[in-house]
């Protein structure tokens, strides 16, 4: 019996002794802490963590396999928080409401999922669309490639707002459509929706504060929910463990939804001095989507692209998102990357690094907002956005220098998501 157990007992420590270890190479490191990157550093990994960060190039035994991006940049796996993958912008999406399935959009969705993990985001956070919980379940079983998924499933709106499914329909189609599709009037309804997202299997919960841009309603900008409503949504989410984010565009829809507590507002086109005021008081995040407002934009000018309702609203509202995000970040909004992919072609999440450059963050700070900044609001900064031993293997690596070429963002070539090499050009 002696024998036995030490057999056992050796067989463990071999197999611990042999567990094949990963080292890459970086040429050079951006860890997602750091305010300067890092010349010649190798990464370890065993299974899917990071246990160490070393000086020099170096490596283990045999058995090991090495990986070289000695003239690469490396960062850690980006984070967008806000996307749809579930959609994305065409010329007949208004019409496509009406004459695709679950099934269709479920589909395309795969793709969305892959260009996105190509193009070296990690991690989303997805504001919204019941298909993309079960897309979320399909990476984590292995089935598809995708990025790791933070779902909101279902927007919460009231009746007509930017989160009513049935805005703009026919009297007959409308319906009164109620919480369990995300539709909800007073606080009791508001509380059910979002016990139902809950039931569901949401992550987070999204809740549209003010009107929007894409749809066919006539105002962008007006709150959507008086307070009582939205404590209603944020406390009751509290309870359950979930955070809030909030679709605002409007300053009194910010306001309220930051006086009653929110998480994050995403967009915030609109904010005022005393919307920044709060923001600072609160705490909470502001996810600019740059992106978002200038291809809006630039397809409201493309003849019969968008009914002329939303043509108009996008013209006024996406040209001065850039203007906002370069107010709120210089007054010391917290800020984390999103962009609000679908509004836009999905895979192109980068532009978002060049257009927050462009507007006055520095190379290194977009970077924190895609990595430890996005994790941070997430919740999930204890296992992501940084290279740092005891973190997930999430890497990317590019061509060039980001610090100094904003289109470098553009050329990655290489992705790694819990230790699985994805892409390796």
């Amino acid at each position: 019996m002696k024998k036995l157990c030490f057999l056992l007992f050796a067989l463990f420590i071999g197999s611990q002794s042999f567990s094949q270890k990963t080292y890459i190479w970086c040429g050079t490191l951006i860890d997602g802490i750091s305010n300067a990157p890092q010349k010649n550093m190798t990464i370890v990994i065993e299974n899917n963590k990071i246990t160490a960060v070393q000086k020099g190039f170096s490596n283990g035994n045999s058995s090991d396999k090495v990986i070289d991006l000695k003239n690469k940049t490396v960062t850690p796996g980006w984070i967008d928080t806000h996307v749809h993958l579930a959609h994305e912008t065409n010329p007949n999406g208004y019409l496509e409401r009406f004459t695709l399935n679950d099934a269709d959009y479920a589909y395309r969705s795969v793709v969305h999922a892959q260009k996105t993990l190509m193009a070296g985001f990690t991690t989303v956070r997805d504001a919204g669309g019941e298909i993309v919980l079960s897309l979320k379940k399909a990476i984590n079983q292995g089935l598809i490639e995708g990025p790791r998924i933070y779902a909101a499933g279902t927007p919460i709106g009231s009746t007509g707002s930017h989160g009513d499914p049935t805005n703009g329909y026919r009297l007959d189609l409308m319906g009164d459509p109620g919480p369990k599709v995300g539709v909800a009037n007073g606080v009791d309804e508001c509380i059910k929706a979002v016990r139902q997202r809950y039931k569901e299997g949401s992550d987070v919960i999204k809740v549209m504060a003010t009107g929007g841009v894409l749809d066919v309603s006539n105002n962008g900008s007006a709150p959507q929910f008086n307070e009582d409503e939205l404590k209603a949504i944020i406390n009751t989410a509290h309870d359950y463990g979930l955070k809030v984010m909030a679709h605002a565009h409007g300053a009194e829809g910010i306001k309220r939804a930051l006086r009653a507590g929110i998480t994050s507002i995403e967009h915030g086109t609109l904010m005022d001095d005393e919307c920044i005021a709060l923001f600072k008081q609160t705490g909470a995040w502001y996810v600019p989507t740059i992106i978002a407002g200038k291809s809006v934009a630039d397809s409201a000018k493309k003849p019969g692209y968008y009914p002329p309702q939303v043509a108009k609203k996008a013209l006024e509202i996406g040209p001065k998102l850039q203007t906002t995000f370069a107010k709120a970040y210089k007054a010391g909004v917290k800020i984390a990357f999103g962009t609000d992919a679908g509004v836009y072609q999905h895979g192109k999440n980068w532009l978002e690094f060049t257009y927050m450059t462009e507007a006055g963050m520095p190379p290194m700070e977009a970077i924190k907002a895609a990595t430890i900044h996005a994790a941070e609001l997430i919740g999930v900064d204890n296992q992501l956005g940084s290279i740092e031993p005891g973190k997930i293997a999430d890497i990317v690596a590019v061509d060039g220098d980001p610090l100094t070429d904003s289109q470098a963002f553009g050329k990655v070539a290489f992705v790694m998501k819990e230790g699985v090499v994805f892409k390796n050009r």
